[in-house]
């Protein structure tokens, strides 16, 4: 279970982000397409959980009562994750909380990750939810006929009451002190409540309180699903010992989603399997998860398969390529930024790419977005150096407001770049190629990147007829400020934090970003590629006393006016939530979101995300192609589909059960 916050001191603010504007070529429709958006592809065996939306309609539905969506919520998170060493990203407070990030990158998490995501999967579908400290562990509950209800997507379990409705936090607490009451000589002593449990051949647990003798989670001998933890465990973590319970918000982000995107050149590569890296282990920041050993159907992970797990195990890898189409001119249409630069086709001179006008730099900017974490990166290019002339390579990992040199180039030839000191743990950065003097250029260019992905979230085969659904969305992409407020994460240096997007700070603390007067302000400012769709936004932010309060804000116009779309109430020790904002006025490529704070007691924002969608300036659709390779009984299979058309269903047929290996994602040539 992560550390709890310490409480925090009041102070009065407002708070706003602001992002350099990007140049980008207008929208025209005579233009070729450069980027295909929201590439998905789903089997038949695998359920949709690549964004909210799609994660509601695999498992909710109108018809269901409250509980039964309770109940599809707590079976949909066992089904995406397992209980492991979590994963650190050091953009928050600590492990990942995300419940669609959670799902399609990584698949595992701790008690406190599972409670996030119950808690943000709850209020999603419109259900109130909480988070409880308790002895050694962390559960949530959920609202809903007028009672709070316990479900544990960590240990796997709830407890239904005689009446069949699901108990609180408050009863299994009572439930477990009541009886230890009666048997003083267990309270708090591990031990023996391991010797009562393992009595009878374990048997003895069933003669302990019957709120949990009657929990149909329990095998026979009185284990949870995973057999990590057991009566004995629960024993201690509901004896309402050591001033537990209280309630705690396990502050979670909500705005990710996986957005395949692909321009000429690029392949995504996702694999069934792995070759021992994660996101911890690259420079041993956390501990290294079981599951990248353990198989599905097996040890501690035999009771995934009755959640429809299919795959061998948990953990996955891959690689995002962009091998940069130069000679042709198509790198045009995927990139940010081409300024006095020509290519062989346009004036049949060499090198590939070269600088058009000798008397100024030629500059390429090109963006590489993730929807999976990267784990590292390497840079290849065939440098050709006119006379006097260099080649410089910068890199960005906030939004190109502030670049570094990560290579200088002055004579030609081959080079090769390792980038994972830049890029580790990020799921987005662009790199700058600044060329100058006659000549000088590029013959070639590729950006490789290694990925983690969860192998669950998967179009995994079985046996059989598997039909493959293929579709493209809508031409959209995303621009994204994510992180912490905490000062102390931020000198770790070890991933962007809020900081690094230089808000704008207005009677506001920099730790937690504490109002200290009336009013405060945090600003942030936002700018995308082409054309603005819509905001996307909310944080992790407490205000104690019910006078405390946060106005979320937008401004479409430079900061001139703004709007209140969300207003963040207390009293609450803390609290996440989030907002969207689609009224976003035509043409608008630069935006402005402002928390604007008064306090009373204590007013903080501990984590902020924020996602702006724009319209790709040269998206829409061309043919995909899909690769998906898998064994036989030891004999390699492979099968290549082109979608020719924005959605398209096939068939794709295994005689016998096949063993997972690699699916490719890549445009058609």
């Amino acid at each position: 279970m992560n550390r709890f916050a310490a409480a925090c001191v009041a102070l009065p603010v407002a708070i706003a982000f602001c992002l350099a504007p990007t140049t980008a070529p207008a929208t025209d429709a005579a233009k070729p397409v450069g980027v295909v958006s929201h590439v998905k592809v789903l089997s038949s065996n695998v359920r949709d959980v690549s964004s909210l939306e799609a994660w509601k309609r695999s498992y909710i539905n109108d018809t269901m009562t409250d509980e039964q969506k309770a109940i599809a919520i707590f079976r949909s998170i066992v089904a995406h994750r397992y209980q492991d060493a979590p994963p650190i990203e050091f953009r928050h407070e600590g492990c990942v909380h995300d419940a669609i990030k959670t799902f399609n990158v990584y698949g595992y998490g701790m008690c406190c990750c599972a409670s996030a995501t119950v808690e943000e999967l709850a209020r999603y579908v419109g259900l109130e939810a909480r988070g409880f400290g308790i002895t050694a562990h962390s559960v949530p509950e959920v609202y809903y006929d007028n009672a709070w209800h316990m479900f544990d997507t960590s240990l796997v379990n709830y407890f239904p009451k005689a009446d069949g409705r699901i108990a609180s936090v408050e009863e299994i607490v009572a439930a477990v002190k009541g009886w230890l009451e009666q048997h003083p000589e267990l309270k708090g002593k591990g031990d023996k409540l391991v010797e009562f449990h393992k009595a009878d051949g374990w048997g003895g647990w069933k003669r302990g309180p019957e709120l949990l003798k009657e929990c149909p989670f329990y095998d026979w001998s009185g284990w949870w699903p995973a057999k990590t933890h057991g009566w004995y465990s629960t024993m201690q973590e509901f004896d309402g010992s050591k001033n537990t319970p209280f309630v705690y918000e396990y502050g979670y982000s909500q705005g990710y989603e996986v957005n395949i995107e692909l321009r000429p050149g690029e392949r995504l590569t996702r694999n069934w399997f792995h070759k021992g890296l994660h996101v911890n282990g690259i420079l041993k920041d956390g501990g290294e998860p079981g599951c990248l050993k353990e198989r599905t159907g097996q040890g501690s992970m035999a009771y995934c398969v009755q959640y429809g797990d299919i795959c061998a195990g948990r953990v996955g890898s891959g690689t995002l390529e962009y091998n940069v189409p130069l000679a042709d001119g198509t790198f045009r249409s995927g990139a940010l930024r081409a300024e006095n630069l020509a290519c062989k086709a346009e004036d049949q001179t060499g090198p590939a790419l070269h600088v058009k006008d000798a008397a100024q730099p030629g500059i390429l900017e090109v963006r590489m977005p993730t929807s999976y974490v990267y784990l590292g990166g390497e840079l290849a290019f065939d440098a050709a150096i006119g006379d006097g002339g260099n080649l410089r390579v910068f890199l960005s990992d906030n939004n190109g407001l502030d670049w570094k040199e990560v290579a200088a180039v002055e004579k030609s030839g081959p080079q090769k770049i390792d980038l994972t000191k830049f890029i580790l743990r990020r799921y987005d950065y662009r790199l700058r190629f600044v060329l100058s003097g006659k000549g000088t250029g590029l013959e070639s260019l590729k950006i490789s990147n290694v990925i983690q992905c969860s192998q669950r979230a998967l179009p995994t085969l079985v046996k059989g007829d598997n039909t493959i659904a293929f579709s493209a969305g809508r031409p959209e992409g995303t621009i994204t400020i994510e992180g912490t407020s905490d000062e102390n994460l931020k000198a770790k240096g070890k991933n962007v934090s809020l900081f690094d997007y230089n808000p704008t700070l207005n009677n506001i603390a920099p730790q937690s970003f504490r109002v200290k007067g009336n009013p405060a302000e945090v600003t942030f400012a936002i700018a995308t590629p082409g054309d603005m769709t819509r905001l996307r936004f909310g944080g992790h932010f407490r205000a104690r006393d019910k006078r405390d309060q946060w106005d979320a804000q937008v401004s479409f116009d430079g900061g001139k006016t703004f709007k209140t779309v969300a207003i963040y109430v207390g009293p609450t020790q803390g609290k996440c939530q989030f907002t969207t904002v689609a009224d976003v006025p035509a043409g608008t490529r630069e935006a402005r979101v402002r928390w604007s704070g008064v306090e009373r007691n204590t007013c903080c924002l501990f984590s902020a995300r924020i996602d702006a969608d724009y319209r790709q300036p040269h998206g829409g659709f061309r043919p995909v192609k899909i690769t998906y390779i898998w064994e036989e009984d030891g004999i390699e299979k492979k099968d290549v589909h082109v979608a020719a058309k924005p959605e398209d269903t096939y068939t794709i047929r295994c005689e016998s059960k096949p063993e997972m290996k690699s699916i490719v994602l890549e445009l058609a040539e």
